[in-house]
């Protein structure tokens, strides 16, 4: 449907400019049904749930003794690899520490695209997005007219492969580093997913490039107020 639009169906308002306007009330187009809404558990259930939870911790896998001090790969380690299997079995995901993503790069990150959401609302429009790719600055994710839109505004890039990257048109001019910055960061979490895909390959008794083979990487990155974020296929990525 959206390679079939040229234009948005409803006029865009940025959701940046509503929330710095003073508003008393979210207005309806962002309020989901109630049908759609969370529904919370009945007093006594839900203390018995934060009980039962009280204990439990998120997976966390260091993957420092799988990188040299350059944040290249060296080697796959059997205990790293048996940690990613079970974070993989008994919870469908996990959190990684030393992952060779240097800190300094992703504050980088995060501040050279706040750097951008600071700009004037005159200038980001310049960069506005339409349904035909959605590279550019957006407010909206689809093309239904009337449909429940999500409190946010983005900006939309492709980083990689190399054929699928976004021309220079689609990046900001200021703040002046967006581009170099994004385009390192982008390089070094496409490193991370290989390395993870290397793990999870091992890990399935697969050869170690089989998953890497059979998934290229394809990075785009989302930028929002106030997360960066980065898809790698169908996975996301939310750097803090």
């Amino acid at each position: 449907m959206a390679d079939c639009m040229q234009e948005w169906p409803e006029p865009v308002v940025r959701v940046q400019a509503l929330a710095e306007s003073g508003l008393s009330a979210i207005p309806r187009c962002y309020v989901k049904p109630p049908c759609d809404r969370p529904v919370p558990p009945p007093p006594a259930a839900e203390a018995q749930l934060e009980n039962e939870l009280s204990d439990v911790t998120i997976p966390v896998v260091d993957l420092g003794d799988l990188l040299a001090d350059d944040g290249a790969a060296v080697g796959l380690g059997g205990a790293v690899t048996e940690a990613v299997a079970a974070a993989c079995r008994e919870w469908g995901f996990f959190q990684v520490v030393n992952h060779g993503v240097r800190p300094e790069l992703m504050r980088a990150a995060r501040e050279a695209w706040r750097g951008f959401f600071r700009r004037p609302l005159a200038e980001k429009q310049r960069y506005a997005n339409s349904p035909r790719t959605y590279e550019g600055y957006g407010s909206r994710l689809g093309v239904q007219k009337g449909a429940v839109l999500d409190w946010g505004d983005y900006f939309f890039l492709h980083l990689a492969p190399e054929a699928a990257k976004s021309p220079p048109k689609f990046w900001p001019d200021n703040p002046g580093n967006c581009k170099e910055v994004s385009e390192e960061y982008g390089r070094s979490v496409v490193r991370l997913c290989e390395l993870l895909m290397r793990v999870l390959s091992v890990s399935l008794g697969l050869e170690e490039a089989h998953l890497q083979r059979a998934y290229a990487c394809h990075c785009s990155c989302y930028y929002t107020r106030p997360q960066v974020l980065f898809w790698i296929r169908r996975r996301l990525y939310i750097i803090n």
